[in-house]
Formats: C-alpha cells, structure tokens, sequence
C-alpha cells in the first residue's frame, strides 16, 4: 500500500483573461477588451493584423449618473468611455473595445490612420462630448453649429428649449 492520497487541490480563481494585455469581459455572448489610454491605439492596430479590419461603430458615453458600473479588477472607471466594435469577417466574430476617458483629460489616440471610416464617429463623438481624439485630421464639429458653446450629450449639459429656425421657409398663407 503506497503512503500517498488521492486528495487534490481544490482549484484557487481562474486568472483574468487578457487579450494583448488588456483585460476581457463577456457581454451578451461578445467578447470586451478594456485597454487603458495607453495602450489603446497599440491594441486595435493588433486587432486589425488579426483580422478584425472594419471598424463599424465608434461611440462614447457618460458615466456621470453611473459611477458604479461593472468592470474588471484592475480598470479604474472613468466618467467617459469611448466604445468601438470591431469586426473580422474572416473570423466571423465581432469584438467591443471600452476605454475609460477620464474628465480632466478627455484625450484618446484617434483610430483615423487604422480605420479611415471612423473619422466622422470621431468627430461626433467630439461635437457631442468633448472627448478630443489626438493625430486627428479635422476635429471639428460635425452637428451642432461651430459657434455652439458646450457638448450637448454631457449629462451635466442644461437642458432646455431651442427654438427652431427654418432659413428661406416659405411664408404661411
């Protein structure tokens, strides 16, 4: 009779999963990377040599309201995140990237030179939030009127009556 046990190690916490560096989340069957600032730009470039080469939406929200939403251990919530889906069509698969923005420094590298297509969701996501996007080539705004003053998608943006002017409308009889 042999002196060993057949007890085994119970098994301690699965290590985060990461994908190049960044830690990953599942939401409703899709797979999220949550880089940092830093290492975002390093991140979709990696993801497009992949094969995830069709930047299909670049938006951004504001988590003022919202400060305790679920991340992973390690990402530090922000009141900004810049969402951005990726698609390979080789893969079949379609990936989210969330990176937290934060309110004193609203900077993120701009996608324009990986992903051409996404310079007027850049653009928006700027004319509506605030949120600058570095090495872009024209940062203006695309919807609200260049005098406009604030970023009317902020939650802390006043909300209130504009009144609508129509140019040339035909008088009413």
């Amino acid at each position: 009779m042999s002196d060993q046990t057949n007890e085994e190690e119970a098994p301690g916490p699965a290590p985060p999963e990461l994908l190049h560096g960044s830690p990953v989340t599942w939401s409703v069957g899709q797979k999220v990377v949550h880089p940092d600032r830093g290492s975002y730009l390093g991140l979709v470039e990696a993801l497009k040599a992949e094969g995830f080469n069709v930047c299909i939406d670049l938006c951004a929200v504001d988590y003022l309201a919202q400060p305790g939403r679920s991340l992973p251990d390690g990402v530090a919530p922000e009141r900004f995140e810049v969402v951005v889906n990726v698609l390979s069509h080789g893969r079949r698969e379609r990936l989210r990237v969330r990176v937290q923005v934060p309110e004193a420094d609203p900077v993120v590298a701009s996608l324009f030179a990986l992903h051409p297509g996404c310079e007027a969701m850049e653009r928006e996501a700027f004319d509506l939030f605030g949120i600058r996007f570095q090495d872009h080539p024209d940062l203006t705004r695309i919807l609200m009127p260049e005098d406009w003053e604030g970023h009317p998608l902020r939650k802390d943006y006043a909300t209130g009556r504009v009144p609508v002017q129509f140019k040339a409308a035909p008088a009413s009889r």
